[in-house]
């Protein structure tokens, strides 16, 4: 069985350690479990693993947050993965700083890069993981919140859910989605 799991973020140095960029971040938590590479690829740097006889494209998309669909759509169609075997990661401000809550569908919401891959594939119906960033920003400041750096105080939880989060993924490809809900959401 084939997965594509799509970690969201911008390329580029300045976007490193942002908070849009914890779909990277996890990805890259994920490949490095698995001891494997990124390579550059179309639309982005892809890691293949196997995980327990499982066949695991691991995409960091290029395209830049907005046009993420881009990358995925590519993706499943090349490697022909169906959409209940995607896993898209990302950052959600609509969550409490270091809530993890994977779901089967659902709206993009206020995120741009759930948005374009929404309307590209034509559905809401794909497995998401989002890693809670909060709403620690006045009117106005959502992009540089989002943008921003984490604090010296966030640190530690990023650490300690992008861990449970690599988890969570390994969950979802061995146990299935409902399984990983009731597991992991709300603790």
């Amino acid at each position: 069985m084939k997965y594509l799991i799509v970690g969201l973020g911008n390329i580029g140095e300045e976007y490193r350690n942002t908070r849009h960029n914890i779909g990277f971040l996890i990805a890259d938590s994920l490949a490095a479990s698995g001891e494997v590479t990124f390579v550059s690829a179309r639309y982005g740097a892809v890691a293949q693993m196997k995980y327990r006889g499982r066949q695991l494209f691991i995409l960091k998309p290029s395209t830049y947050m907005n046009l993420s669909g881009k990358a995925v759509k590519y993706w499943m169609t090349k490697e022909n993965i169906p959409p209940e075997n995607l896993l898209v990661i990302s950052d959600d401000i609509d969550l409490n700083m270091g809530v993890l809550r994977m779901k089967s569908k659902g709206s993009g919401g206020s995120h741009n890069g759930l948005n374009h891959i929404i309307e590209e594939l034509e559905t809401t119906d794909f497995p998401r993981l989002r890693f809670g960033i909060g709403r620690n920003f006045s009117t106005g400041q959502q992009i540089d919140f989002v943008l921003g750096q984490w604090t010296p105080e966030e640190l530690p939880i990023v650490e300690e859910r992008r861990k449970i989060a690599t988890e969570m993924v390994k969950s979802f490809i061995m146990a299935g989605i409902n399984e990983t809900m009731t597991r992991y959401n709300n603790k």
